[in-house]
């Protein structure tokens, strides 16, 4: 049996306590009290014009769902003419009736295909095949779901098509002691290298990372995925990660020994790879420029937190680098949520087309 197959089955059979909610095998057979709903742009004339269109900085409603249910999975495709509007289309969730989105994230980034542009790869929770995007992240809710999409860029994209598959329950208090689904992209372009004399071990606070998330409340982190466009040549890992729980001082509680151990690989990035939980979907160039993605999902060892978490990675070791890093966190938790910073300008958002490589000593600090 192939090996991918082999990993996935041994994923989807050996997850917790409630087995069917989180797709295990073992537990497809138990007859649920629910109801199966699709929301999706199908044509109701009988035509095939199965899509919406979202005209430049409109926001579009995709899916309003009343009462207590949960998401089981999601499915986007797009035909835009714009080359970049997979950072440009903003995709929003919003539980319980809440103000602040849960989940706010350029699609193609939400989907693991960052640097705006569409790039095949595989996971458990995720998945993109081509122009396919699929999630499977559980996103329960006990008094309704709002999803959103906004074009923030100038031109339209003329279609549209998803669906968003649901269960509905007969009552809240199946769903209400679930935490709640969060997402959330960042971007620094680029980070800023610590000065050398600074960037020692002996210095190491954490304060100068890369943070993927900083949330306040109850919850689990359960996954990452970074992108990492290297401007200079040379090795850009060996940062690395920090995961704060609770507002505990440096050193943390879980503390790394470097970014592809982080990332359950080792010895540097040899070769593009997806598996359930761990991957590395796309490789730059050899010299380590270029533009590189990995993911890291703590589906069987979530990173718990009962008050706080803030967690990410050095940029290089000891933040010495400056590249360009963005990243999706998702984990989930409590609400109220601390509210998110300001989603960065659509300018701000696209992915460096034009830069010149720099020898390594001259991108660090005097």
């Amino acid at each position: 049996m192939n090996t991918r197959v082999v990993l996935a089955c041994i994923a989807l059979g050996c997850v917790g306590a409630y087995p069917q909610d989180l797709g295990s095998l073992a537990g497809i057979a138990e007859l649920k009290d629910a109801a199966s709903k699709r929301i999706s742009t199908w044509d109701p004339t009988g035509g095939n014009r199965d899509y919406i269109r979202v005209g430049a900085g409109e926001t579009k409603t995709l899916a309003e769902i009343a009462g207590s249910g949960a998401i089981k999975h999601l499915w986007f495709t797009i035909n835009s003419t714009s080359r970049y509007h997979l950072r440009e289309l903003v995709l929003r969730m919003y539980w319980d009736g809440e103000i602040n989105p849960s989940v706010e994230s350029p699609i193609g980034d939400f989907f693991g295909t960052g640097f705006g542009q569409y790039k095949s790869w595989w996971s458990l929770p995720l998945t993109v095949q081509d122009r396919a995007l699929n999630c499977y992240f559980p996103m329960p809710f006990s008094r309704g779901a709002r999803l959103t999409i906004t074009n923030d860029g100038a031109v339209d994209s003329p279609n549209f098509y998803y669906h968003v598959d649901y269960e509905q329950y007969p009552g809240a208090s199946r769903t209400d002691s679930l935490g709640r689904f969060h997402a959330l992209w960042r971007r620094e372009n680029p980070t800023a290298a610590v000065p050398p004399e600074i960037a020692k071990d002996g210095n190491k606070t954490g304060a100068e990372n890369f943070v993927f998330v900083d949330a306040v409340g109850r919850g689990q982190f359960v996954g990452v995925i970074l992108n990492v466009q290297g401007f200079a040549t040379g090795w850009w890992g060996e940062g690395d990660d920090m995961f704060f729980v609770d507002g505990e001082p440096y050193p943390p509680s879980v503390h790394g020994t470097g970014l592809e151990d982080y990332f359950n690989n080792a010895w540097s990035y040899q070769e593009e790879f997806n598996y359930p939980f761990i991957g590395y979907s796309r490789k730059g160039n050899k010299d380590w420029t270029g533009m590189h993605t990995m993911y890291r999902f703590h589906i069987l060892d979530p990173i718990y937190f009962r008050k706080s978490l803030k967690a990410g990675i050095e940029h290089g070791h000891a933040n010495r680098r400056s590249d360009d890093y963005s990243s999706v966190a998702f984990w989930y938790q409590t609400e109220p949520h601390k509210p998110f910073e300001p989603l960065l300008p659509v300018k701000q958002r696209y992915p460096n087309s034009m830069w010149r490589i720099e020898p390594l000593e001259r991108m660090l600090p005097n």
